[in-house]
């Protein structure tokens, strides 16, 4: 019976020791941080825009093609029969309705097209993340971004983001944009 406690002693031992041996290396950066920093983000964005603004362009005509039917409408109601009327009402409510659905159509395709364009953007981050954790050791490297961590304490963590940018080659000094936080109304 002594035996088997010294051995279960010595194995529990050599255990805590190895265990002790091996120390945990954590890091942390603010991936959209990173993202922003990227330039392969400034020319999806730049597409983003485009888009972005060619849509709002169509939106806009469809809209003034509206207002003038319904100025028509106002402007000659008055002479037109009852039957006319409602052709015209109906016609009116008809365009309002499929403005309405290319909106909320084109808000899908913009969505779709923002995460077709940055996929390939936050693919090479997260591959550069893995590469920087592989390369010095880390054990995990956070997310600050998420919002997910409710604390972490940085004496005991490595702020990754310099290694990850000089991975990507993107200059030591370059920092994104501060945006003032929006104000309450």
């Amino acid at each position: 019976m002594k035996k088997i406690i010294v051995t279960i002693a010595l194995a529990a031992g050599m255990i805590l020791s190895a265990t002790a041996q091996h120390a945990y290396k954590f890091g942390h950066l603010n991936v959209s941080e990173l993202i922003v920093l990227m330039p392969e983000r400034d020319s999806a964005q730049a597409k983003l825009e485009a888009y972005g603004e060619d849509l709002q362009e169509q939106i806009e005509t469809l809209q003034v093609e509206l207002n003038n039917k319904f100025n028509m409408y106002q402007t000659k109601q008055a002479s037109w029969t009852e039957a006319i009327r409602e052709a015209k009402e109906k016609e009116i409510q008809e365009m309002n309705q499929r403005i309405q659905d290319f909106q909320r159509t084109a808000q899908e395709d913009f969505s779709r097209m923002q995460q077709t364009l940055l996929r390939p953007v936050i693919e090479k981050a997260n591959a550069a993340i893995s590469k920087v954790g592989k390369d010095n050791g880390f054990t995990y490297i956070f997310d600050t971004s998420t919002g997910v961590l409710s604390f972490f304490n940085t004496d005991h963590s490595e702020n990754v983001l310099p290694l990850v940018k000089a991975e990507l080659k993107i200059p030591a000094d370059k920092v994104a944009p501060v945006t003032p936080p929006a104000t309450a109304r």
